[in-house]
């Protein structure tokens, strides 16, 4: 046998993960002589030569046999499946099985994928400026504006009635509204709000402030909103306001009349359009402004009392003591014609607008009014703050208050 023969079947068998066991001692001491028979016979073609022709060759004895490479080992698959290949054939993967597969491989790159495909799409700030779109192109002058318009008070109501801690009904009514009227430039902020004290047995008095807010409201809804929603003109707000106010005075008598009533009210009517408050009055119902400077009275009391101060022969501080301050000669329903009040009241620095009946002007000084008004941010919360308090002043009447936070001037 000769010594190749020998090293053949000396040789071991593949290991599992497919790597050459090393040779043994005989072979690793083989002389020159040998090992140059070895590479005569792979040159002269010999079978057994060729069949381990890929085996590694054999380490020497003073170092450890090394590991294969992954390029080596990828090198010895590559090989193997072009082997199989030959002998077996390959199944076809399903379109399925790798559409699944694909998914599968990609599944980690959809959300960045979608992500950079939306920035890619979304217009930039630049381009919306620029969009023509029928809208006025933003120049570089907007921007500083667009991030200076910052409001620390913005326009807000808040309105509340209470029936007190001694009245068994509330004959107290309220109306408020907020909106804004369309305009050719720019649309132009606007308010209405009402408050009614109304009077008479047999719940005369709830009746007649009931009507009084309905009747002012449909009029200046009809007269001012609506016209100009249409496009319209409207008429000078003064006599609108008075209209409105004289319109629920005839309301009211010929209803008290044809019951046999001798039911009224007050009425204050406050619109609010822009910079400016036009103010409609009878009665003793009241509405301030408050100012950085204090709290200011607009209307005046149509009562045998507010005369009184009106006259110079009473000090304004007496008036809640009074014994002849609910004494009205002026009122809403109980005269077929009524003189009305009208003001005209720009807003300049005031911070907040109140309209009150009597329930609570008449139980809280106008530095209690005025520290509500200062420290609560939102005015339905001052709302309830007033009548609380009010109540625990003695709440000897219906109390009823409106606050509008007015917005603050650029």
């Amino acid at each position: 046998m000769s010594f190749i023969s020998k090293l053949l079947r000396k040789t071991e068998p593949l290991t599992t993960a497919g790597v050459t066991a090393p040779l043994d001692e005989h072979t690793l001491a083989a002389t020159p002589a040998e090992w140059q028979e070895i590479a005569d016979a792979f040159q002269a073609g010999d079978p057994a030569a060729e069949t381990r022709a890929a085996d590694p060759a054999p380490a020497p004895a003073d170092e450890a046999p090394s590991l294969p490479t992954p390029a080596a080992e990828e090198a010895n698959d590559t090989a193997w499946w072009e082997e199989a290949s030959s002998a077996v054939p390959a199944a076809t993967p399903s379109p399925l099985a790798h559409s699944e597969v694909s998914e599968q491989a990609d599944s980690g790159n959809v959300a960045e994928g979608e992500a950079e495909a939306e920035a890619e799409q979304a217009p930039h700030t630049a381009e919306l400026i620029g969009l023509d779109d029928g809208t006025r192109p933003l120049t570089a002058a907007d921007m500083p504006m667009l991030a200076a318009v910052r409001s620390h008070r913005g326009l807000a109501a808040g309105a509340l009635r209470d029936v007190g801690r001694i009245r068994s009904a509330n004959q107290d009514s309220l109306f408020s509204l907020i909106t804004s009227l369309p305009r050719e430039s720019s649309d132009l902020a606007m308010g209405l709000f009402i408050v009614a004290d109304g009077m008479g047995g047999h719940h005369g008095g709830e009746i007649a402030s009931r009507m009084a807010i309905s009747t002012v409201a449909r009029y200046v809804l009809a007269e001012l909103v609506a016209p100009a929603l249409a496009d319209g003109t409207t008429e000078a707000l003064q006599p609108l306001i008075i209209g409105a106010v004289q319109q629920a005075n005839r309301a009211i008598w010929d209803h008290a009349q044809s019951i046999g009533s001798d039911m009224g009210t007050t009425c204050t009517v406050a619109l609010l359009m822009g910079r400016a408050v036009y103010i409609g009055h009878v009665g003793d119902s009241r509405a301030y402004l408050a100012t950085p400077t204090g709290l200011k009275l607009i209307t005046s009391d149509h009562s045998t009392v507010g005369r009184l101060i009106q006259l110079g022969q009473l000090d304004p501080s007496e008036a809640r003591e009074h014994p002849l301050r609910s004494q009205l000669y002026r009122t809403i329903g109980q005269q077929p014609e009524v003189a009305v009040d009208f003001i005209y009241q720009p807003i300049g620095d005031a911070t907040h607008l109140l309209l009150g009946s009597d329930g609570l002007w008449g139980m809280l000084g106008d530095d209690i009014l005025q520290d509500v008004l200062e420290h609560t941010i939102w005015p339905q919360d001052a709302c309830h703050e007033l009548i609380a308090r009010a109540n625990l002043a003695g709440g000897d009447d219906n109390i009823t208050a409106i606050v509008v936070t007015l917005p603050t001037q650029l």
